[in-house]
């Protein structure tokens, strides 16, 4: 069979009914990139029984069928036909009556695929048997998309048997094989599936035959039961009539006894009526009466919660007065000490200017002082920032405490206003004047514990204050830290993925196995260049196959150093390596004419002189001296990053450290403010 004609119509890029030729010979198409191109390939393969939608680079198989654009529609259906030669009737059977076979794959939006083959529709399996029986098919090798000869290269041996199958025509045959396999295990599972059926059957009949032995046992007691039942129910009748006799005397001798209790109810009710006829005026008066009660414990208890306020408020007000005189004069020292330090840290500070201006002028004149001048101006230059941070933290404690006596005045307006109110309501009632001194020796302790509190405050506060600062300082070196060793991680990742480039081949090449010393990886890519490329693998076609080293073998001229004591490299290069001197780049011509047969001189820097006058200048590293740089690259990375990763390691300690000194400070300047809360509330 020969493909002769291929035609597509909705599929993918090809709205319109589109018909390609192949004609005898090669049959090409040429075209720009997104073109369709693949789209023919994969319309092949589509029509020859592809089921995965992966392999059509689509989400769904729905998406083949042509989606629109701005200015066409999209379509509903998609149908590619292929065009058979079959007059050398190597088609199976079933198809095997034309000369010419079309097979069309006709796809549904949301109803799925229906094959044809001259009309008549079939299955999948019988288009992917007919494709099989021809050598190809969706899957077959034969159709070679962008990396297919690689894959087959490197293709495992069942996937190079079936390549083999396919070219030797008997992928067809496998496929009945296998599709007559499923059957026949089919047909066993069924077998084995009726003679537990079978067996099923077995059990039940023998439930069945002891039911039956069962039921007839059963029919006999059941008929002399029946005979024992009515026997009882004859004895249970006459009994009945007995009792009812019985019970016709009960009841005559009942009535007499409820006519005599329903007169004796009758009178009773009377009297009752009677008695209900005197209740009402009787339950008026004790309404009354507890009304009244009310009213006067109400009363009594409204004068017992009058004279209880009057009595706090009196003490609450006495209290809040001396309080607030003692923090009046508090603020007031506490402001007279800030403005006492302010003054201080500003002739310290006018002090500092000048002894730096004076150190200034000496360093300028005195050489041999200025390290000690230095030590000077750093330790004046903390001082200076200490006293700054101190001035801040005075002037922000002054701005509080301006802010403390402007509301502690509000509060004592207010107070003195309720105080007056407090004489006003005293005056009206008669009540004893409370204990004064015991109340002003309470108030004195409570202020001394919210004095003490706020102490703690601001020592919690400056706590916090330091810890954080050491924080701070502490998060630096670990940023300076991680992100060196960030910069050296992403370096080494970088050089170990382009070394490991070469290492994805088959035989791993020559170049992975060596070692050479710094700054001889240019001389030893120009010395073998390309050749370090190819693997020592006996398994590989192009290899080192290394020969010992022939003690008859010409020696380097005299001033060239053996380019193999700087190289460490696998036994099956020593006798090359040995051929190979290093010089400088002044003395390589004029040693080149002593170079024997084999024989080359390299330089450091990449010039190469050839015993056949051969030279190379180092304009430029080779790709196998760039490639051995960057292994050492590689090593002296890994050796600094494991140096960063313990300094990180160190520094993140630190900081941790820290960390928890600021979270330990936090906890107790919490503690502290909680306490200096509870003080002031119980003062």
């Amino acid at each position: 069979m020969k493909l002769t004609r291929l035609r597509l119509l909705g599929f993918k890029s090809f709205v319109e009914p589109t018909d390609f030729l192949i004609e005898p010979g090669l049959t090409g198409v040429v075209g720009p990139n997104g073109c369709g191109k693949s789209n023919l390939v994969e319309a092949l393969r589509w029509a020859m029984g592809e089921s995965s939608h992966k392999a059509m680079r689509a989400a769904d198989m729905d998406d083949v069928i042509f989606s629109g654009t701005h200015t066409r529609p999209a379509r509903n259906h998609a149908e590619v036909m292929l065009s058979l030669d079959n007059s050398d009737r190597t088609a199976p059977a079933q198809f095997n009556d034309h000369d010419l076979l079309d097979v069309s794959r006709r796809i549904e939006r949301d109803e799925g695929s229906t094959y044809r083959v001259n009309g008549r529709e079939v299955r999948a399996r019988d288009v992917q048997l007919l494709f099989a029986d021809a050598s190809t098919g969706a899957r077959s090798p034969a159709l070679v998309h962008q990396g297919r000869i690689g894959e087959i290269v490197q293709a495992k041996p069942e996937q190079r048997r079936r390549v083999l199958e396919e070219a030797a025509g008997v992928a067809g045959l496998h496929a009945r094989r296998h599709e007559a396999e499923l059957r026949l295990r089919a047909a066993e599972t069924n077998l084995s599936r009726l003679e537990d059926v079978i067996g099923q059957l077995a059990n039940q009949i023998e439930a069945l035959k002891r039911q039956a032995r069962q039921a007839v046992r059963y029919r006999a007691v059941s008929s002399a039961v029946r005979r024992a039942e009515a026997m009882l129910f004859h004895l249970r009748w006459v009994a009945a009539n007995a009792e009812e006799a019985d019970a016709g005397t009960a009841k005559d001798a009942a009535s007499r006894l409820v006519t005599e209790r329903t007169a004796a109810q009758a009178e009773t009710a009377k009297r009752q009526a009677v008695l209900a006829a005197e209740m009402p005026p009787l339950r008026e008066e004790e309404a009354k009466a507890a009304a009244v009660l009310q009213r006067l414990v109400l009363a009594r208890d409204e004068l017992d919660r009058e004279e209880a306020r009057a009595k706090d408020r009196i003490v609450e007000l006495d209290r809040r007065l001396v309080q607030l005189t003692e923090d009046i004069a508090r603020e007031e020292r506490l402001a007279r000490d800030a403005e006492t330090a302010l003054t201080r840290l500003a002739q310290e500070e006018e002090g500092l200017a000048q002894d730096a201006g004076a150190a200034s002028e000496r360093e300028g004149s005195v050489a041999a002082r200025v390290a000690e001048a230095e030590d000077a101006l750093g330790g004046v230059e903390k001082r200076f920032a200490e006293l700054t941070s101190a001035l801040a933290d005075l002037v922000a404690r002054r701005n509080q405490l301006e802010r403390s006596v402007r509301d502690h005045g509000e509060r004592l307006g207010r107070l003195e206003v309720q105080i007056a109110e407090v004489e006003r309501e005293a005056a009206s009632l008669d009540v004893p004047s409370p204990d004064l001194e015991a109340l002003a020796a309470a108030v004195e302790a409570a202020q001394n514990a919210v004095a003490q509190a706020e102490a703690d405050t601001l020592r919690a506060e400056a706590a916090h204050s330091s810890a954080r600062q050491e924080l701070d300082a502490a998060r630096g070196p670990l940023t300076e830290a991680e992100r060196r060793v960030g910069r050296l991680e992403t370096e080494a990742k970088t050089l170990a993925k382009l070394l490991n480039v070469e290492a994805k081949k088959l035989w791993p090449p020559a170049i992975d196995l060596i070692t050479v010393e710094k700054g001889y990886e240019s001389a030893l890519g120009a010395a073998l260049g390309d050749d370090l490329d190819a693997p020592i693998d006996p398994a590989s076609p192009e290899r080192w196959a290394g020969i010992a080293i022939d003690p008859n073998d010409p020696a380097l001229p005299a001033g060239a150093e053996s380019l193999a004591r700087h190289v460490t490299a696998p036994p099956e290069l020593a006798r090359r390596l040995a051929q190979i001197g290093v010089v400088g780049r002044a003395n390589g011509p004029s040693l080149m004419a002593a170079l024997k047969p084999g024989q080359r001189l390299v330089s450091p820097e990449g010039d190469l002189w050839r015993w056949d006058g051969f030279a190379v200048a180092a304009n430029a590293p080779t790709a196998a001296g760039r490639r051995l740089a960057e292994k050492n690259r590689l090593a002296d990375v890994e050796a600094e990053l494991a140096t960063a990763r313990a300094e990180a390691e160190t520094r993140r300690g630190t900081f941790g450290t820290a960390q928890g000194e600021v979270d330990a400070a936090a906890a107790m300047e919490t503690e502290a403010h909680a306490r200096r809360r509870e003080a002031q509330a119980r003062a």
